[in-house]
């Protein structure tokens, strides 16, 4: 599974770091960072709860 975050859509709540912190990162800037390679199958669960949970739907999953 690869992820991302449209940051045009994104508000920056972090909903998505404190459901699957291993996956989705703070950096520099308003929104959450997602890894560029695919996420580790063992976080695959959280990262689709995250996706699932997103309060404006910023986070696109793909297989």
């Amino acid at each position: 599974m690869k992820v991302s975050i449209d940051e045009t859509l994104c508000t920056g709540c972090e909903l998505c770091v404190d459901i699957c912190p291993l996956v989705f990162t703070m950096e520099e800037g308003p929104c959450p960072k997602a890894p560029p390679w695919p996420v580790p199958a063992e976080h695959e669960p959280c990262c689709a709860d995250a996706a699932g949970r997103c309060p404006v739907e910023a986070i696109a999953v793909a297989e």
